[in-house]
């Protein structure tokens, strides 16, 4: 069988694009060997060994590899507990855990970075009325918006959270299906000063997804008092079948447990079924993986800047998260994107995406996931609500140099749509 062919265009603009972004590339390799080595630290200081690799079955008691491994997790993010499991079917369900875990009736939910991520709007209520929702728990929903600059408004922040029935300000790092900026750790720590001075009795959870590993500190460094996310995503390497993670007060951390179980039980149960070897090698690959995917996302940014689109972020700019944000402002040419990074998928690469009717989510939404795990969005991926002003959001790769073909075979098929336009 021989290797996937490009035309001189495409090569040419390969080549070029590279070349521009061969400095960016540095600064990622610096950060991944100082991860890799906070990492390594932690499995070495809590003397990780073959029998942790072990699963347990029923209730799950006494699991060495998962009560270790949660334990590893609590030293990365630098926190007093954490609880990793394969029973949270994503990160929505992670988050949800924690926010109902810590909020009662009465309570006030805040979030201080504008309207929160589309599956997250049914849990609270924001959209429709599923049932259990938090409005129907009596539980409310403010919401502080960003600047039309695209960073936080810390001053509106400090001010609405001072009512003191405000028990979590939510942080969502990255920017969703928004067009907004995603924070940088160092504006998360600045968001935490302003709440805890202005509300000490406030918890500060941050939704993490896309952004572990990305940075050297993770938002628990710089005031956060829980992080979430997914293990399908930047923590799990790429291995991790499934799960999400949560970190932070040991007191919030019971409390989301005995959200995810029950309570009286919390983390004591909750068996592996033999996924612990694969939670454990993936989250130690994890920032190798994260650095490929930044790559990718580099190298993606500046092959569609040369072909005239606008990238969120820019090619040049310093990241902090895995997302990479395409304006298309048309249907058809985010189509073309779409299936040509489903073209270059190892799994499925036949299939043509089209969209359709996703649970959670308000209109019609476009994906390309070719992904050996379901939905594993740090294996290289592109979805995208299909509404103006039609932006696909690619993130992962496992290997840049899969990620670049996958990218290539995206601008084959950009291309093709532009000819066919001439």
């Amino acid at each position: 069988m021989e290797a996937i062919h490009f035309d001189e265009k495409i090569l040419a603009l390969r080549d070029r694009a590279q070349a521009d972004i061969a400095p960016m590339f540095a600064q990622i390799d610096r950060i991944a060997e100082h991860n890799t080595q906070k990492v390594l630290a932690a499995f070495q200081a809590h003397r990780v060994a073959e029998h942790m690799f072990a699963g347990t079955t029923g209730y799950g008691y006494d699991d060495r590899g998962r009560d270790t491994l949660e334990q590893i997790y609590a030293d990365i993010f630098h926190t007093e507990d954490a609880v990793v499991r394969i029973q949270f079917v994503n990160g929505t369900h992670a988050i949800t855990c924690a926010l109902f875990g810590n909020l009662r009736p009465g309570d006030v939910l805040c979030y201080v970075t504008g309207e929160p991520y589309d599956t997250i709007q049914s849990v609270i209520g924001i959209v429709g009325n599923e049932p259990g929702n938090m409005k129907q728990y009596g539980i409310e929903y403010r919401q502080v918006d960003m600047l039309k600059s695209g960073l936080p408004d810390e001053d509106a922040v400090a001010q609405a959270v001072r009512d003191p029935k405000v028990k979590i300000a939510m942080i969502q790092r990255s920017r969703g299906y928004s067009t907004r900026e995603s924070l940088s750790v160092a504006q998360i720590g600045s968001l935490c000063r302003r709440i805890h001075e202005a509300n000490p009795d406030c918890a500060i959870m941050v939704d993490n997804c896309y952004g572990e590993f990305v940075e050297e500190l993770e938002p628990t460094d710089v005031g956060a008092d829980l992080v979430v996310g997914s293990l399908i995503k930047n923590p799990g390497g790429g291995l991790a079948p499934t799960g999400g993670y949560i970190a932070g007060r040991h007191d919030l951390v019971e409390a989301a447990a005995a959200r995810l179980t029950v309570p009286g039980i919390g983390k004591e149960c909750g068996s592996t079924l033999g996924n612990n070897r694969f939670m454990y090698q993936g989250l130690f690959l994890a920032p190798h993986t994260v650095a490929q995917a930044l790559k990718t996302a580099i190298f993606c940014a500046r092959m569609m800047e040369l072909l005239g689109y606008q990238t969120q972020p820019a090619s040049d700019v310093v990241r902090h998260d895995i997302i990479q944000m395409i304006s298309f402002g048309a249907p058809e040419p985010m189509k073309a994107f779409v299936r040509g990074i489903q073209s270059g998928s190892p799994v499925d690469s036949y299939v043509t995406p089209e969209p359709w009717d996703m649970p959670g989510y308000d209109c019609p939404v476009i994906m390309a996931a070719g992904a050996f795990i379901q939905g594993a969005s740090i294996e290289l991926s592109c979805d995208g609500p299909m509404r103006e002003p039609y932006v696909a959001y690619m993130q992962g790769g496992l290997t840049y140099e899969s990620g670049k073909t996958g990218i290539l075979l995206a601008v084959s098929e950009i291309l093709r749509y532009q000819n066919k336009q001439d």
